[in-house]
């Protein structure tokens, strides 16, 4: 019965509405008896799933708004008033027909990604290309992409060259060139090209799959406002009785109070959080930034600190080696094969900065390092090619009691004031050279940071294991509040605990590795990744999946917007009550009337929230354009 009646909810709403029209039209033709027929039936009709609705509330001990349209209905139909009986009943279960709507309306960025996920693959497996359901393509298989196909897993091309569209992933609609070597992700689509790609991530595990899963679970957490509107409910509605029954009491008119039970219902109050939540949450996943609920947008939009890591979050993170200065009797060849080799073990940015350089080179790094020991925020040693290696910042040297020369700390400083981060390379307990590496500050830096202290923000905080002087110059050219430099991970995270001990509510933006403890001690953990790695989307309450910061800016006003959306949709749903409430008692408003109201106040409501759905998106594309590159 139930199960019938929600699939044929549309149905009923329709059949009730035109029930109504026809006893209209038997009225004008002087057909009273069938008229009161005919509205009854329609009452029975549309009442039925509201009071089933009501019922199910009740056996969860909720008393739901179905419960006082139900009660007022049949009080309705006790005292005669088939019209308002019937009315009433349509015009509930037509709002709710119209916020399923809407509300599917507001899904519909989900949904669109969901319809953008493959079907099909093509493989090859024993020599001969196939095509298979995606659900087959295991890892390890060799996949083929053509012109206008979509990529159909997470993996590294192996063969061939392509422009991808990468809108599904990052939300930006620009074709990336992608070659030899490089990550593409499933539910991209090619532009132009040809590549075989070494199938990596499957089926659930695709960044694809996860975004969507994170979108779902974002839409269906409720901020602190649905929250307390939920509680709020199940006092407002037996409150609501009550009041219904002394204002009877007091006029001894059942009409009144029933009128006053009906008007009372805060349908416009319940939905409009959900509708405003919903839509702001789509918005983001429509432009490539997954925020993770609506509790995340109400912390975000309160947020008044923001802080950065320098290295991939200001800056690009693709720095590369400007040179290599070796001292006394190295060659810069040799030194570059040893350092190179050392660091194919380091996850760390810089070190895979140094082993692409001489991968450039054609050198063959195959010599495997031994006894390796990275010291995390300093640099790593180890023993190549019987040679013993300190690699990283002078922390490094120092705790390895290597001695820094005059000659070659004056040359690090040099280079570190020109913008570059200085490597210090000792062998065998000399320092034997230093590795210069320089990144660049992201075109779209200054003017998201711009925008974010329009919008609120009062302080910005850059916090680095970088020198000193690359520090100095990045946060200058930015106007940061302040900076620290040559911070371990664990001192971010007690400089993040202690900006909220002073009362700050803080955003920390990272890359989602190094940062993620603190990204997880702030009150919103961002990280920026392009492709959205697996731990950027565990730790961080907002994802960036294009990797710019421009996107941060647009989370942080979307947040702000629809928090400010859920407001209005509070307050106006509570006025409208209020009004309609002293209508009643004053004689003003009606049954009827007074639901057509009601069901109008929802719909504005719904219209309100929607407005979200296309929030500042032509603005961040029209800045983007105007960003000009920022060497450092």
């Amino acid at each position: 019965m139930i199960g019938f009646i929600h699939k044929h909810k549309k149905s009923i709403t329709f059949l009730a509405g035109f029930l109504l029209v026809l006893a209209l039209v038997l009225n004008f033709t002087g057909h009273h008896d069938l008229r009161q027929f005919t509205l009854i039936t329609a009452t029975v009709i549309a009442g039925i799933p509201i009071a089933v609705k009501a019922f199910q509330a009740l056996m969860m001990k909720a008393f739901s708004i179905e419960m006082l349209v139900t009660i007022a209905v049949i009080g309705a139909l006790f005292i005669g008033e088939y019209v308002e009986s019937a009315v009433v009943t349509f015009l509930f279960l037509f709002g709710d027909y119209l916020e399923a709507r809407t509300l599917e309306k507001t899904r519909s960025s989900l949904k669109s990604l969901v319809d953008m996920a493959p079907q099909e693959a093509t493989i090859i497996r024993d020599g001969v290309s196939v095509t298979v359901p995606v659900e087959e393509v295991v890892e390890g298989d060799r996949v083929i992409i053509r012109t206008g196909g979509k990529v159909p897993v997470d993996g590294k091309i192996v063969t061939g060259q392509a422009s991808l569209n990468e809108a599904a992933i990052t939300g930006e609609s620009v074709p990336a060139s992608k070659k030899l070597g490089d990550n593409v992700f499933s539910s991209t689509v090619m532009d132009t090209g040809y590549i075989e790609i070494i199938a990596e991530k499957v089926g659930d595990d695709t960044t694809f799959a996860k975004i969507i899963e994170l979108v779902e679970e974002a839409q269906e957490s409720k901020s602190k406002t649905e929250k307390f509107l939920n509680k709020f409910a199940n006092i407002y509605t037996p409150a609501v009785v009550v009041l219904s029954v002394v204002v009877y009491a007091l006029t001894r008119d059942l009409h009144l109070a029933i009128t006053f039970l009906v008007i009372a219902c805060p349908g416009a109050l319940i939905i409009g959080a959900p509708v405003s939540s919903v839509a702001g949450i789509g918005n983001g996943a429509k432009n490539g930034v997954l925020v993770k609920g609506g509790e995340v947008m109400d912390r975000f939009a309160k947020v008044d600190t923001l802080v950065f890591d320098k290295t991939g979050t200001l800056t690009k993170g693709r720095p590369e080696v400007t040179d290599i200065k070796v001292f006394h009797s190295h060659g810069e060849q040799d030194l570059l094969r040893l350092v190179a080799q050392a660091e194919t073990v380091s996850e760390h940015h810089l070190g895979q900065t140094i082993v692409k350089e001489a991968k450039s080179r054609d050198m063959a790094l195959d010599q495997e390092p031994e006894a390796v020991d990275v010291i995390k925020g300093n640099g790593l040693t180890a023993t190549v090619e019987g040679r013993v290696l300190a690699i990283g910042n002078r922390k490094l040297m120092n705790t390895q009691n290597i001695v820094i020369p005059a000659e070659v700390e004056a040359y690090a400083v040099n280079r570190e004031k020109a913008g570059n981060t200085a490597i210090f390379a000792a062998v065998d307990g000399e320092v034997a050279g230093i590795f210069s590496i320089a990144d660049q500050i992201r075109e779209d830096a200054a003017p998201a940071l711009a925008q974010m202290r329009k919008n609120g923000v009062k302080n910005i905080v850059m916090l680095t294991g970088d020198n000193q002087h690359t520090a100095e110059l990045v946060a200058t050219k930015l106007g940061l509040d302040e900076f620290h430099a040559e911070l371990l991970p664990e001192d971010k995270v007690a400089f993040v605990k202690q900006l909220k001990q002073q009362g700050h509510v803080v955003a920390m933006a990272g890359d989602g590795v190094n940062d993620a403890p603190a990204i997880a001690t702030a009150d919103i953990g961002l990280a920026m990744g392009e492709g959205g790695t697996d731990i950027s989307m565990e730790t961080a309450d907002v994802v960036l999946m294009a990797d710019k910061l421009m996107q941060f800016s647009h989370a942080y006003s979307l947040s702000k917007a629809t928090i400010r959306n859920m407001k209005q949709n509070t307050f106006f749903a509570v006025g409208i009550v209020a009004v309609l409430l002293v209508g009643v008692l004053m004689g003003s408003v009606h049954l009827a009337s007074g639901m057509f109201i009601h069901e109008a106040s929802v719909l504005i409501v719904i219209l309100n929230a929607m407005r979200l759905m296309g929030f500042n998106r032509k603005q961040m594309q029209q800045r983007e354009k105007e960003l000009e590159p920022v060497q450092v």
